[in-house]
């Protein structure tokens, strides 16, 4: 057997266990599947890289929340609910039961595989799987097939594009757990970026804003960063059937469980940006503070959040943030600052994938070895289907006639831009 991949439960983002508070706190008995989709479908996996992921998949039973790490959540995450601190001590993932892992052999007689996994059972019993799974099949890839590569220049890379950043006054988090090429990588990516702070520390510690992932965020002693995932805007419609109130459903939940000071940052795109300002008004407005763009065309979404914002809500300039989480790379950082700037928005930017999973062939530097696209997302709750409609149409997901059904209540406006390739998501 394998040495884990995954050491610990806080192994993941924090937005994983901040919603599995709120569902433990609403929905206990609620039911779900889950479903991994390879969205740059043309990467394939071989037979070691299927045997190792089976390998992991058996260790994850293994976990457990130890008395530490509870003790952190309590001091580190204050408005997690006591009795979710304590349910935790109990906590534990049944993969034998809950995960089903199978892969088949591709059409193009490569001799690889496409890989199919669902997660089964209970919401609060399972919820914890996506972020550690994705981070596994990700490893995988680059231990058995992509192998062309090696850790020589991470570090300096990390700290040089900490640097540029820090430079040009950006705040910003790293985001890269889910589809790091390795844990490694994510540990060096900390590192290089905690290099560069100590150059300026004064001013550049209020820059960072910290880690999503809450085990680098303890063991480097910087903030777990994080709010909501669409997950949970997707099972609460799932469950309630009602599409039209959902995001106000799903925001009046969030702030009920963990009170309005706590709100964070609301999420948009669930079922495109337009029907969710419908909902986002005062006082959910004054609750969050501000909005995360991950879908659609960035510089249009700051724009229409700006006129919500000043035009309609009258708010003054600058007091609400925009983070911008999708695909980023420093060029893209650097342009939606200015552009969010020029229109009274306060810039942020979770930073993933350009972060932890972006190296060049070691036999030949001038091409990239490029990342997976890899997502799991709830399939049903309850037995009803769970979609996402987002505001682009290469993130959205689920059931055909659900997804068209919802559209037309919704009055869905289709919109396309020219960075929706979701098979080549970091290919540049």
């Amino acid at each position: 057997m394998s040495s884990p991949a995954i050491v610990s439960f806080l192994d993941t983002d924090l937005y994983k266990l901040t919603m599995h508070a709120a569902v433990f706190s609403n929905f206990p008995e609620a039911n779900v599947v889950y479903k991994y989709t390879n969205r740059s479908s043309q990467f394939l996996f071989n037979q070691d890289a299927i045997n190792w992921i089976r390998e992991q998949l058996e260790l994850m039973e293994n976990l457990r929340f130890t008395d530490d790490e509870i003790s952190y959540l309590k001091k580190a995450v204050p408005y997690l609910p006591q009795n979710y601190l304590d349910y935790l001590r109990e906590f534990q993932l049944n993969p034998k039961d809950q995960v089903v892992f199978t892969s088949e052999s591709s059409s193009n007689g490569s001799g690889k595989f496409n890989l199919d996994l669902l997660v089964k059972g209970k919401w609060c019993e399972t919820i914890l799987y996506e972020i550690p799974i994705l981070s596994i099949v990700s490893e995988a890839y680059f231990k058995f097939v992509d192998v062309d590569w090696d850790y020589t220049g991470q570090l300096k890379q990390a700290k040089d594009k900490a640097d540029e950043l820090f430079q040009n006054q950006i705040s910003f988090s790293e985001f890269g757990t889910r589809r790091r090429r390795s844990s490694k990588t994510q540990d060096i990516i900390m590192q290089g970026i905690l290099k560069s702070i100590q150059e300026s520390p004064e001013q550049r510690n209020k820059l960072f804003l910290g880690t999503s992932n809450v085990m680098f965020a303890k063991k480097y002693g910087v903030k777990p960063i994080g709010t909501v995932a669409h997950e949970w805007v997707m099972g609460i419609a799932a469950i309630t059937d009602d599409y039209v109130h959902a995001n106000k459903n799903s925001m009046d939940y969030w702030v009920n469980t963990f009170g309005p000071e706590n709100a964070g940052l609301a999420l948009t795109d669930t079922f495109g940006s337009d029907n969710f300002l419908k909902s986002f008004k005062p006082p959910y407005s004054d609750y969050y503070i501000g909005v995360r763009q991950d879908s659609g065309d960035p510089i249009q979404y700051a724009e229409k959040i700006s006129k919500h914002y000043h035009d309609k809500l009258k708010l003054p300039k600058f007091s609400k943030s925009i983070c911008f989480s999708d695909s980023l790379n420093i060029k893209k950082v650097l342009k939606y600052s200015d552009a969010s700037l020029k229109i009274g928005l306060k810039p942020t930017f979770g930073i993933g994938t350009n972060f932890t999973n972006d190296f060049r062939r070691k036999s030949d530097p001038t091409i990239k070895s490029e990342p997976l696209n890899i997502v799991i997302k709830l399939m049903e709750v309850d037995g009803n289907h769970a979609i996402k409609i987002s505001d682009n149409l290469g993130k959205n997901m689920g059931d055909p006639a659900v997804v068209e059904r919802v559209k037309e209540e919704l009055g869905y406006v289709e919109h396309h831009w020219e960075g929706g390739d979701e098979a080549h998501r970091w290919s540049n």
